[in-house]
């Protein structure tokens, strides 16, 4: 039994041309993703920080984010990014996001397959990830392997993120 994709999907690497596609599908995630946890203001102060396309080329080309993007057919329908971090060998996953009108397909576990295998590629042994406390999404990333491993309240502007910091060893293997 193969585990490959369907045809259809493909998760493909982002460049800076790709910035408009990444604030399009942004725009589209990040409320409905937000709304029952954070403020609307809280929401909106935030995607204001992250998601500007200066915001993004700053990004991936100052601060070392790799993105990727995921297309079903032709029409893009979720990105994620990832970047190196200290000690050497761990990576964190910055963002992960896919259109509400495509979840529950198994899209998510096939983007965060393409940024392990990228990891891996790299010789990453760890991936690590913050998500918020309130977040119905730690269940997915606990069904993915990944394990709490410590609390984070991190200042943005005037708000706080209220995190878990989350982490899952990556066979170089597998």
């Amino acid at each position: 039994m193969s585990t490959a994709p369907p045809p259809s999907l493909h998760v493909q690497p982002a460049s800076l041309a790709d910035i408009p596609t990444i604030v399009e599908l942004a725009e589209a995630t990040w409320e409905p993703t937000y709304r029952f946890i954070l403020s609307k203001e809280q929401i909106d102060y935030m995607y204001r920080v992250i998601y500007t396309p200066t915001s993004l080329k700053r990004q991936m080309t100052e601060q070392g984010h790799c993105f990727v993007l995921l297309y079903d057919e032709e029409q893009a329908c979720g990105f994620a990014s990832y970047s190196a971090k200290e000690p050497a060998g761990t990576f964190h996953l910055n963002k992960i996001y896919v259109l509400p009108s495509h979840q529950g397909r198994g899209l998510g576990q096939l983007l965060l397959r393409a940024v392990e295998a990228a990891v891996r590629a790299t010789g990453g042994t760890m991936l690590e990830l913050n998500v918020n406390r309130h977040n119905p999404a730690q269940a997915f990333y606990e069904h993915e392997g990944f394990q709490r491993h410590r609390e984070e309240d991190i200042p943005i502007g005037p708000y706080w993120m209220n995190d878990y910091v989350m982490r899952k060893k990556l066979n170089l293997g597998t």
